[in-house]
C-alpha cells in the first residue's frame, strides 16, 4: 500500500518524464531508447528511437547563420510532449521556449497528478510568454534587439488516448490516417495556422483592429502584419505586444510610426483535442520550412512508403530536393552551400515523426525510463 502511494506521488511530481534534470542542447535522458544520432553537413538527425507510444524519427537542417529552430520530445509514465519552435529575429525566443515551455507544462500538470486539459496547455503558453517578456525587460538596456525575436510554437501532447495539438504561428502537424482496408493513407492537417497570407487570418486582424487600415500590408506579394511580420500569433515579438518595447533603442525598422494602444500580436494558442482512432498511423510535426516545399499529401506518402527509420531525414531531403528544383539547380550543389547563404534557398527545417502504437496506448504501457531529447542547438 505504501509503495503504491509512493508511486502515485512520483507520477504527480513528474508525470511527463524528467523533473529538474537539465538537458544539454543535444543531450538525452533514456539514451538507450533514443536511437543513433548523426550529422550530414548542415543536417542533424536521429533516424529512429522509442517514445512512450511507439517509434519516433527526428531531424533538423540549418539554413540561417545561427539555427533559429528548436525541437524536443519528452516522454514519461503518463504521456508524451512534442514541441517544434520556429524562431525568427534570432534564436533567443525559440531557445527560451525550448528551455521553459515543457517545464511549465510539467509543473502545471503535476498539480493535478498529470491530468492534461486544454487549460493546462494554455497556462503553460501564458507562463512562457510572461517569462520571455520579463527576460526582455531585464535585458532591455543591454540587448534591446531580443524584443524583436519571437517564435512560432507547435505542441503535441499524447495523454491516455487523446492527442492535444496547440499552435501559435505557422508550423504544422499532419496526421497519416489509414483509409479503410484500401491500403491508402489520408493526410489530415490537425493544426490551425496564424499567417497573414491566409484570408481568415487577415479578416481576424481587421476585426480586432477596425480603425487601423495598415494592420495588414501587401509587400512584394506577401501579406505582413503592420508590413513587418507574417505570423499573427507567436511567443515573444514583444515589440508588437507592449508599447514600452516599441521605442528606442530598438532598431528603427521595428518601430511603429504611430503609438501602440493595444497588442498587435497574440500568444494565445489554438488548441485541438483529437481522440486517437485505431486507423491513426503517424503524426508529422514540422516547421513551415518543410511545408513550403512539400504538400501534406506528399509528406504523408513519403512516410507511408518507407521504413520508420530515417523518416524525418527523408522528409527534409525531399524538401531540399524540391527547393533545388525550384532554383533549377542540382540537390548535390545545394548541399555545398554553407549556412547563411543557404537561407536564400530554404529556411531552417525541423521535423519530428511519431508513429502511433495503439496496443501500447490502449494498455497504458508507457516508456520507462523517461525519454528527454532536443535537437542540436547549432552546427
Amino acid at each position: 500500500m505504501l509503495q503504491a502511494l509512493m508511486n502515485l506521488f512520483s507520477l504527480c511530481w513528474k508525470p511527463f518524464g524528467r523533473g529538474s534534470d537539465r538537458i544539454d542542447s543535444i543531450g538525452v535522458i533514456g539514451s538507450s531508447f533514443a536511437g543513433r544520432e548523426g550529422r550530414d553537413g548542415l543536417l542533424w538527425f536521429r533516424d529512429v528511437g522509442k517514445y512512450g507510444s511507439g517509434d519516433f524519427s527526428m531531424a533538423v537542417v540549418q539554413a540561417n547563420q545561427g539555427l533559429e529552430d528548436q525541437s524536443q520530445i519528452e516522454s514519461g509514465p503518463l504521456g508524451t510532449f512534442v514541441g517544434i519552435y520556429d524562431g525568427h529575429g534570432g534564436p533567443d525566443a525559440s531557445r527560451y521556449v525550448c528551455d521553459h515551455l515543457f517545464r511549465h507544462f510539467q509543473a502545471i500538470s503535476a498539480e493535478s497528478c498529470g491530468v492534461v486539459t486544454t487549460e493546462t496547455i494554455e497556462k503553460a503558453f501564458q507562463q512562457t510568454e510572461e517569462g520571455y517578456t520579463a527576460l526582455v525587460s531585464g535585458l532591455w538596456n543591454a540587448r534591446p534587439q531580443i524584443a524583436s525575436a519571437g517564435t512560432c510554437c507547435l505542441v503535441g501532447v499524447i495523454f491516455q488516448q487523446t492527442l492535444f495539438v496547440a499552435n501559435v504561428g505557422d508550423s504544422r502537424v499532419v496526421l497519416g490516417k489509414k483509409v479503410g482496408n484500401t491500403g491508402g493513407m489520408a493526410a489530415i492537417q490537425l493544426s490551425t495556422e496564424h499567417n497573414a497570407n491566409l484570408e481568415a487570418v487577415r479578416q481576424e486582424l481587421k476585426e480586432l483592429h477596425p480603425h487601423d487600415p495598415q494592420i495588414v500590408v501587401l509587400k512584394h506579394g506577401v501579406w505582413r502584419v503592420k508590413g513587418i511580420i507574417q505570423v499573427s500569433r507567436s511567443i515573444g515579438d514583444v515589440y508588437l505586444k507592449h508599447a514600452q518595447f516599441n521605442r528606442e533603442p530598438l532598431n528603427q525598422k521595428f518601430r511603429l510610426p504611430e503609438p501602440m494602444t493595444m497588442p498587435i500580436l497574440s500568444a494565445n494558442p489554438t488548441i485541438l483535442a483529437h481522440a486517437l482512432q485505431p486507423n491513426d498511423s503517424f503524426l508529422i510535426f514540422a516547421s513551415d520550412g518543410l511545408w513550403e516545399h512539400l504538400s501534406n499529401e506528399k509528406a504523408v506518402d513519403i512516410v507511408n512508403s518507407n521504413p520508420h527509420a530515417g523518416s524525418a531525414k527523408r522528409l527534409i531531403k525531399a524538401a531540399l530536393q524540391e527547393a533545388a528544383r525550384k532554383r533549377e539547380m542540382r540537390y548535390s550543389d545545394l548541399r555545398k552551400i554553407d549556412k547563411k547563404v543557404r537561407r536564400h534557398f530554404h529556411d531552417d527545417i525541423s521535423v519530428i515523426v511519431l508513429f502511433i502504437n495503439h496496443d501500447l496506448i490502449s494498455r497504458g504501457t508507457m516508456l520507462n525510463p523517461a525519454l528527454s531529447i532536443r535537437s542540436a542547438l547549432d552546427h
